[in-house]
Parts: structure tokens; sequence; C-alpha cells
């Protein structure tokens, strides 16, 4: 064949491939706007635009699929929805739709067909009500125990529960005893009004139960003087006095000891009410440091052994560095939790202040093999490079072809394609909860290589990888943490752990308190530095552009950092909690680094600053190819600085 010939037959072949593929291309554009369209169509029932035949084919025909099923409830059978649940068990559609299905049978009181598509109880009070009032015919055993478990509650229940309640108060199985007790717990609760519905549910011999109430909302202190016998058989008293030193604690712990320690002595009172009674003055006493309440506490810690509280002792015990008493709390703790990698380094530090330097080396040992703040802590005490403890994956090609084909994954990108974001992470998550560990991290790994970093950093958690750091902290926007940290003076590496933190990489992410965006700004911060940098207001949907929300985020922290004199652990604390907190603790901050952190009061701050710190240590360290040898947690001057007042940089 002359070469021109056969030039001219690749040709041909090169644009028919290429017609061939836009073709494909173009097809595949349309089968998603056919696939979008129906979706809408069917979330408005509106089933006269839906052309089935256009997306029969689809990879996400179930979710109009879903809609129109739903729209036939409660009137179709079970065997339908049986039959969707296994054609979609691998998808949320199956669960979404049994829950569909009890909520609408149960309103229906097509309790047979409920429990035909119930696998067992579902999630929710609503449903949870529906289900064992289906079981009230053919297990009424079963029934009983799940309604009573649903009316131990001191708030008001959906009413989808009034049939279920109602049956049981007619068959005795929720008598004048367990009204009451939730007559107690709704007073507990702050639920006024419910707790005066019930009230008025029982019968005349709980009269002094009821007047016993009402005198003790007028004044807690009453508690010493009402009879030690109340209601039926004094059925009454043992959850009166738990709800009643709930209040009294909480209004005037000293008073409610002083209270408590009259009326314990040969009390007849059951042992979880006392428990719960014990638990609230040990920990308000802690809380508000009441000195006089010490003694009592300190009993009362032994017998309760309860992991939180003993936390909050040795805290005290740490704030006025009595370092005997921190080994003495410390010893208390149940195993697991004496050897986290936090109190192993308390542990360490007490022995060390004793002059107990042998144990103290083998406690530091110990905290230092974790990946945390204390255990890089731990390992700045001995001298040694942080423990990242990194595993690395590796998935073969072959696999990766396998997993693109996998069908969680095909529908995952189709809701993408069709913006349908929140679905797709629905997708998402339940196939991550549902696989075997090698199927995870397949699905950690099509994460990264797409680039989904959130969902990568979610994947992880949802998969329980806790090594896999490449995964776990992936370089998301690293070009514009580098840029931003490069013109505001902030290390990048700090600007990366506050992100992580802040928002797992969701640049959509949304606070329960307003706070938005990768570094999770509240709009009138973001306001007042726009302002300031001459950009202007961004607005609410402004600032979760990422670009705009790392500058942003950059330029505070860069104002915290100038505010406490470069500290970063202070920098950090007050872009979490706000600078008019931190300046008051370190009015009364002990001096030592990791004493102030231990000192912040907020449990929620005090993570925070230990993990924005450790944050930076890992991904400084990924940057050196996960090796963290010549990396400092913390600066010199950061170890060594006074944490008072005279770190603000105003003083």
């Amino acid at each position: 064949m002359q070469p021109r010939c056969l030039t001219r037959r690749l040709g041909f072949l090169l644009t028919a491939l290429t017609l061939s593929l836009q073709f494909g291309a173009t097809q595949a554009q349309a089968n998603d706007r056919a696939l979008q369209d129906a979706l809408q169509a069917a979330r408005q029932k509106e089933w006269h635009k839906i052309d089935q035949s256009t997306i029969d084919d689809h990879i996400l025909v179930g979710y109009v699929d879903y809609h129109r099923l739903l729209d036939q409830l409660p009137q179709a059978e079970p065997g339908r929805i049986n039959a969707f649940i296994e054609r979609y068990r691998d998808s949320p559609l199956a669960d979404w739709m049994r829950g569909q299905a009890i909520s609408r049978y149960g309103e229906a009181g097509r309790y047979q067909s409920l429990l035909r598509v119930a696998d067992g109880q579902p999630d929710g009070a609503e449903r949870q009500c529906h289900y064992y009032t289906a079981l009230l015919g053919p297990d009424p055993q079963q029934a009983a125990a799940g309604g009573r478990d649903l009316w131990r509650v001191g708030q008001s229940q959906p009413s989808a529960c009034d049939t279920l309640f109602n049956s049981l108060r007619a068959q005795g199985e929720i008598g004048e005893v367990e009204i009451w007790e939730r007559t107690m717990l709704a007073w507990q609760a702050g639920e006024t009004g419910l707790a005066s519905y019930l009230g008025r549910l029982l019968g005349s011999r709980w009269e002094n139960g009821r007047a016993a109430m009402a005198l003790l909302q007028r004044d807690f202190s009453a508690i010493t003087r009402i009879p030690r016998c109340l209601g039926p058989e004094c059925r009454a008293s043992s959850s009166l006095l738990a709800a009643a030193m709930h209040g009294f604690t909480r209004a005037d712990t000293e008073a409610a000891l002083e209270a408590w320690r009259k009326l314990e002595p040969g009390l007849v009172i059951e042992p979880d009410h006392r428990n719960a009674i014990e638990y609230d003055l040990a920990f308000y006493s802690m809380v508000r440091d009441i000195r006089q309440n010490r003694g009592w506490v300190d009993q009362a810690l032994l017998r309760l052994a309860d992991d939180d509280l003993l936390e909050l002792r040795t805290r005290n015990a740490l704030a006025k560095r009595d370092w005997k008493w921190v080994i003495h709390w410390l010893g208390q703790m149940s195993p697991d939790n004496r050897d986290d990698s936090r109190w192993q380094y308390w542990l360490a530090r007490a022995r060390e202040q004793l002059g107990q330097d042998v144990q103290a080396n083998e406690a530091y040992v110990k905290a230092a093999a974790d990946r945390s703040f204390f255990g890089f802590a731990a390992a700045d005490r001995l001298g040694q490079p942080y423990a990242l403890n990194l595993e690395r994956y590796a998935i073969d090609d072959q696999t990766r072809a396998r997993v693109a084909r996998w069908p969680v994954v095909e529908r995952t990108e189709a809701l993408l394609r069709i913006g349908e974001p929140g679905l797709a992470a629905s997708e998402w998550y339940a196939a991550v909860r549902r696989a075997e560990p090698q199927d995870a991290r397949a699905l950690a790994d099509y994460a990264k290589r797409r680039r989904w970093h959130a969902k990568l950093v979610q994947t992880t958690i949802a998969g329980r990888m806790w090594n896999a750091l490449d995964w776990r902290f992936p370089e998301a926007y690293r070009e514009r943490f580098l840029h931003w940290g490069e013109q505001t003076n902030v290390d990048p590496y700090l600007l990366m752990g506050i992100a992580r933190r802040e928002s797992a990489y969701n640049p959509q992410a949304l606070s329960p308190a307003g706070a938005r965006g990768l570094m999770q700004l509240m709009p009138a911060t973001a306001s007042q530095l726009g302002q300031r940098l001459g950009i202007g207001d961004p607005g609410p949907y402004g600032v979760l552009d990422p670009e705009l929300n790392i500058r942003l985020g950059s330029t505070y922290i860069r104002e915290m950092l100038d505010r406490y004199s470069g500290n970063r652990l202070a920098a950090a604390a007050a872009y979490n909690a706000g600078p008019g907190r931190v300046d008051r603790w370190l009015r009364d901050a002990p001096n030592e680094f990791d004493l102030f952190v231990e000192s912040i009061p907020f449990r929620e701050t005090r993570d925070y600053v230990q993990a924005v710190l450790s944050y930076q240590v890992i991904f400084e360290s990924l940057a050196k190819g996960g090796n963290s040898e010549g990396i400092s947690m913390l600066s010199p001057m950061e170890k060594s600085v006074r944490y008072d007042r005279s770190l603000l940089a105003s003083n």
C-alpha cells in the first residue's frame, strides 16, 4: 500500500474514532439530562413528564423508581417494597424505602404490612412506636418492653406513640409507677407542661408526692423536710429525690451537698438514683471548685469509679500542681483510660516532679508511642522523633479498574454529574460502612485519585483507617495554603491543620453556630476581615469560595498570632473560642505550655488546640515523605514562655 493511501486510511479511522467518542459523550450527556429531568419530575409527582424508556438503562433509575413507589404508599403491597429493597440493597435507597414504608404503613394502621417490611427495631422514636404498636398483637411481651423504653423519657414523644402508650396503659403494662417516674424525668428535664399533664393522670394515692413536688419546685431546700415515704409503698420517694437533687445541685451545690449529707444516712433509694445524685454533686463541686465539698467529693469518687469524674479531679490536681494527687487519681482510672497518651504524659510529668526519673521515663516512652499532642510532647521530653505510625496501602491498576466499575462508584459519579452532591455523599459513605477493609481502602484510593478531599477524609473515618495519613491528611488546596501562608506570613502547615480540624476539607461546611467554609468563618468575622482587606463583605455564600475562605482565615489567624506574640497555642485557642475568652484564661493560667492547654475550661477548645498543633506536625512530616526528623511541634519560645497575660502583645 502506498504511504499516501495508508495515511489517508489512518486519517479516516481517527476521524471515525473521534466522531464515535463525541457521539458517545453527547449521548451520555443526553441520558444524564433525561434522568435529571425525570428525577425532578418525580419529586414533584409529575409522572406525566417522565418518559420511562429514556431512563430505564440509566444507573440512577432507582432514584426515580424510589419516588414513584413512595407515592404509592401506603397502598403499595409489602411484596413490592421488599422487592425494591432487595434490588437496591447495595444503595441507601433500600434503607430509605424501608423507613418510609414503616412510617406510612404505621400511619395507615397497616401493621401486618409493616412487620413484613421491618427488619428489627427501626431507627427513630416515631418509627419505633409504629413498630411496637404493630407487635401488640403477635408479640405483646416485646411490644410492652419496647413501649416502656419509649415511655421512659423526659420529653414528649411523637403522636405516633399515642396508640402504643394508650394500649399499654389499658393493659396495665404502663401503670401509675411508670407515670410518676416519667413525671420526675420531665420535671428534671425542665418540661413543666409534660410534668403537669402526667401528674393529672395519677390517682389520689400519689397526692403527697405531688404536694412534695410542688413544694420543692418553690424551694429546693425543703428537701430535708419532706416525708421519707411518698406515694403508695413509698414508690414516689426515690425518683422525686433524684429529680429534686438534680435541680438543687445545679442551683446551689454547696447547700445541696449539705442537705444530701443530712438525708443520706439510712435513706432507702434506688442505686441508679443514688449514683446520679452523687455524680451531679461531685461534678458541680469540682467545676465550681467548692473547697468545703472537697473531702466528700474525694470519697465519692472512689465509690462512683467514673472516668469522666476522675479526669476532672486529675485536672483539678494539675491546676494546683499537686503532683502526688495527680498520681493518686490517675491510679483510680480504668486501665484503658489511664494508658491513653495524655494521661501517661501527665503521669510522667508528675513522677518527674517528684524525682522519680526512672518511672517518669517509662511513662514518657509509653506516651511517645502515640500520634497525638501529648505523644509528641512526650517525644520532645525524650529528645526523639515523633511516632507517626504511618501506613501506606498499594492499590494495583487491576483493582482500580475494577473499582471504577462498581455500581456504587458509578452511581456516585452519576449523581455528581447531575448536581446531586448530597445523594452522592450518601451513596459513598453507605458503601464505605458496608465494605470489607480491603474494599474500603480501594474506595479511599479512588477518592484520592478523583481529588474528592472531603469524601476521602470521611472515608478513612468510616473505614477506621487511622494510620493511612496520606489519605487522612490529603494535600487539599495545597497551593492556596502555600500562597496565602506566604502572603500573611503564617506557616502553611498551620493553616492546613486548622482547615483539616475545622471542616475536614468540606468547602460547603456549615456549623450549628453558623461558621462557614473550609476554615469555618463566622459571617460577621468574614465581613470585618473583608472590609479591612478592602474587598468588601463576601456575604454568607461568598465566604464559601475556597480561595476567599483561605485568604480570610489566614488573615484572621495572623491577627490572633499578632495578638499573642506569635504563640500558636493561644492563637489556636482564640481562633476556636474567641480572643476575649483566651484573654481571661491567660489571666489565671498556669505558666507551662502543657498546663495551659490542660487548663482550658472548654473541652472543645482544649481538644481543638491539641488537634491543630499535632495536625501541623503531620502535614509537615508528610511533605517530607513521612519523616518527622527535624520537626518540632512547638518552638523553643512556646515551650519556655510564661502562659499569662504577658503573652498579650498590647501589654
